[in-house]
């Protein structure tokens, strides 16, 4: 065997070896035991926040609450969110609540296979077990659909799981949501709201060729968008020169409708009618006093009322 061959081989064998190591990597942690009560009330309320509802039901086609959403379509490929009514096979039915809380808080199956990214269980990553027992006990409301979700269409090479592994030791971090002691309560709920559940930076934070959020640059906007959209920057400095305020900022994200009258466009209107329209009033402007104030000084700061007409896309 010629010397070219021998490192041709020798290279095929690394790596082969660095792929079977990459998909036998176990992942995660084993979560402990959930022992809380839910409150179911509270558990839709935070599926509300979290967008679970809106995105795993396919509204436009008529689909039931929580059988499945519709595709996204992403550079990667198209995803479809699964089934997550009580059904056992199609479903959540046949879960455990551990299985459960490491899904939504760590992005793992209970197969042990980590989920695509496109499920947003990054933000999801600081909630509590009381958190998890209300979301389950909401879940466990839902009537079961014996509706399979469709395949991910995703090409090579990101149909091959084991990459998750890679993308996840590159990229994923735990969302900033941890009280500051210097701050009021009002503006902890906020940054717990948009850092975490409401998962503000998803669309709102740029994105890297491999789908990994710029940590410097959050809030800061996505011309990229999936479908083609662009989501504006939401810096403090960008809603205060565009003029937003914490009165006019919650009472969009309750109605869609912007200071000049006009009315959301994009991606945002799907984020008013499925999710922050259902936020309390408290929650809106905790979210508003957050994001028009954040956790940097603010360059310029403008009173409560002023400035000119906000940007109809936020």
């Amino acid at each position: 065997m010629g010397r070219m061959k021998k490192l041709v081989f020798a290279a095929g064998a690394l790596g082969a070896l660095v792929v079977g190591g990459l998909v036998i990597w176990p992942i995660g942690k084993v979560p402990a035991s959930i022992t809380q009560t839910g409150d179911v009330q509270r558990g839709a309320y935070l599926a509300r926040v979290s967008g679970c509802i809106s995105c795993h039901t396919n509204s436009e086609a008529g689909g039931a609450a929580l059988a499945g959403g519709a595709g996204l379509a992403t550079d990667f490929g198209t995803f479809f969110p699964p089934n997550l009514t009580t059904d056992k096979e199609s479903g959540i039915g046949g879960w455990t609540v551990e299985q459960f809380a490491k899904a939504v808080r760590q992005g793992i199956s209970p197969s042990g296979e980590p989920y695509y990214p496109a499920f947003s269980y990054p933000f999801y990553a600081d909630f509590t077990d009381q958190d998890i027992a209300d979301l389950w006990a909401a879940f466990q409301t839902v009537p079961p659909v014996a509706e399979a979700a469709l395949e991910h269409d995703v090409k090579f090479p990101f149909d091959q799981r084991w990459g998750l592994k890679l993308w996840r030791a590159a990229y994923l971090y735990d969302p900033p949501t941890e009280p500051i002691d210097e701050k009021n309560a009002q503006w902890n709920r906020g940054r717990e709201l948009v850092r975490g559940a409401a998962h503000c930076g998803a669309c709102h934070t740029p994105r890297n060729i491999g789908g990994g959020r710029l940590l410097d640059a959050v809030f800061a906007g996505n011309e990229a968008l999936p479908g083609g959209s662009k989501a504006p920057s939401i810096t403090p400095n960008s809603l205060a020169e565009r003029g937003w305020t914490v009165s006019n900022l919650a009472y969009a994200l309750r109605t869609g409708v912007t200071p000049s009258g006009d009315a959301f466009g994009g991606s945002m209107v799907e984020v008013v009618q499925g999710n922050t329209r259902f936020l309390s009033p408290d929650d809106l402007e905790a979210m508003a006093v957050y994001l028009l104030d954040g956790d940097e000084p603010r360059a310029d700061r403008v009173a409560q009322g002023e400035g000119a007409a906000a940007n109809k896309d936020m």
